[in-house]
């Protein structure tokens, strides 16, 4: 299977797609990351969870104007419908999807 483009991957229809910007030094990047894998399982099926290294995606990063990391941004068929930058507890997360679930 070709790898999708990121513009492929947040306008697939069906589920939203929740993007976390990262980079390897960031500690509060660290932090997100067992959050992510929490709320992944928990909508395992409704959402999907992709991670974007700011440091490898550097156009990526700055087309959707990252510019603090973590960033989360959840898409649904390219639209993006929340974000916020900075470590998300999984309660608070968890009640986010859950609003924007189609």
């Amino acid at each position: 299977m070709a790898k999708k483009s990121f513009t492929e991957l947040i306008n697939s229809p069906g589920m939203p797609v929740l993007v976390d910007f990262y980079a390897d030094w960031c500690g509060p990047c660290k932090t997100m990351a067992p959050i992510l894998q929490q709320v992944a399982q928990q909508y395992q099926g409704k959402i999907k969870v992709i991670k974007i290294d700011v440091d490898k995606n550097q156009a990526v990063a700055q087309q959707y104007s990252v510019q603090g990391i973590p960033t989360l941004i959840l898409f649904h068929q390219g639209k993006s419908l929340w974000r916020q930058s900075g470590v998300v507890p999984a309660p608070q997360l968890s009640q986010i999807v859950q609003q924007h679930l189609p």
